[in-house]
């Protein structure tokens, strides 16, 4: 299997299964002498790990991860990392049922079309667990970035039909409510709606919106490899993500030129800035200076109780209530993933960014 890879100068390689005995990510591209600890990682692993609320899966693990290479003395040492996270409380046979049909919604017929053979343990490859090497991998991209000034605020900007209004938000609120939204009332409302569709034996999605502060000009480039574009990789890579937006996203196709250009002004230092970010940070498929504004939609979790209609790999028609431990909503537990994936395209157009002009080089290397 390949497409496991991310990445061409900050590269990412994850690997390992659901219910495999380990999952982990090598990372290979990261400078020399980045301080790094596995309690730096640990603080974002710690955020998508399932078991934390009502809302969680009821699988319980430490997602614990262990740094096997790449880091001495507490700092990088430009060599490829080597993380690893142990699988503890697998319940397999709770997927045993489901190797002779396939789960609405899920990837198990596509998986058998294309390799005439999958592994139905909660998914395999295919399992949101995979994701734990993104984050772990992101945790390094994103302490890289904060060391350059950026910062970072990801939430979830609605839930259902439940969504926080602009107009109403307070960034401490993000993490004193276990959905994670900007806003207490809408969470409330959000959790009542959770526990409607949880009594009914349903699920939801919703929406994550990203908000990168102090970002760089000029990264990204003008055709195949726009910031923007490999933004939307990044995030379609994400398996339950069906929708992305950068600004002002499908709202630009009811606007007109007048209210959706940004114009530009100068600050009181005299620097170039736009009067308003209509555009999300990028112009062009560069990035412009404004802060990156992004979303994405997060499809309900397939995995519901409810009676479906599906058919076996012989082809009979049967209809099945899924087992085993799932989330009503994954969107509280992508929020991780969803920053991670952006801040390591960022990292990689960094890079690729580095040789863009004669200058930067003479900066480096002339003597």
């Amino acid at each position: 299997m390949s497409g496991s890879t991310f990445g061409k100068y900050f590269q990412i390689t994850t690997w390992g299964e659901s219910h495999g005995k380990a999952l982990g990510v090598v990372v290979d591209g990261c400078p020399a002498g980045l301080v790094l600890s596995e309690a730096d990682i640990q603080q974002h692993l710690n955020r998508r790990k399932p078991g934390q609320n009502r809302f969680s899966t009821p699988r319980k693990e430490d997602d614990s991860v262990e740094i096997l290479s790449g880091i001495f003395e507490g700092k990088t040492t430009g060599t490829p990392i080597s993380l690893i996270v142990f699988n503890k409380t697998q319940r397999s046979s709770d997927y045993s049922e489901i190797a002779g049909y396939y789960r609405p919604g899920h990837a198990d017929y596509t998986f058998d079309a294309k390799y005439g053979f999958r592994d139905y343990r909660g998914g395999g490859r295919s399992s949101g667990r995979e994701t734990i090497g993104r984050v772990a991998a992101g945790a390094i991209a994103i302490k890289l970035l904060e060391s350059l000034g950026l910062s970072f605020t990801t939430y979830t900007r609605s839930i259902g039909p439940v969504v926080c209004p602009s107009d109403s938000f307070d960034r401490a609120q993000i993490e004193e409510n276990p959905l994670h939204m900007p806003d207490a009332a809408c969470a409330a409302k959000a959790s009542e709606y959770l526990e409607q569709c949880k009594k009914s034996g349903d699920s939801a999605g919703g929406v994550i919106e990203c908000i990168v502060e102090h970002m760089i000009p000029g990264l990204g480039d003008p055709v195949f490899e726009k910031l923007s574009a490999n933004l939307a990789k990044a995030m379609f890579s994400i398996g339950a993500v069906k929708s992305f937006e950068l600004g002002d996203g499908i709202a630009v196709s009811k606007a007109q030129g007048t209210t959706n250009n940004d114009a530009f002004g100068l600050d009181s230092c005299g620097n170039i800035i736009k009067k308003t970010n209509h555009s999300g940070g990028t112009l062009g498929g560069i990035s412009d200076g404004s802060d990156l504004l992004l979303r994405v939609g997060i499809k309900p979790t397939p995995s519901i109780i409810s009676t479906q209609d599906t058919v076996t790999r012989d082809g009979q028609e049967i209809q099945v209530r899924i087992k085993g431990r799932h989330d009503p909503v994954i969107v509280p537990r992508a929020i991780p993933v969803v920053e991670s994936m952006a801040a390591l395209t960022i990292v990689d157009a960094l890079f690729a960014n580095m040789h863009a002009k004669m200058s930067s080089l003479e900066t480096f290397y002339k003597r």
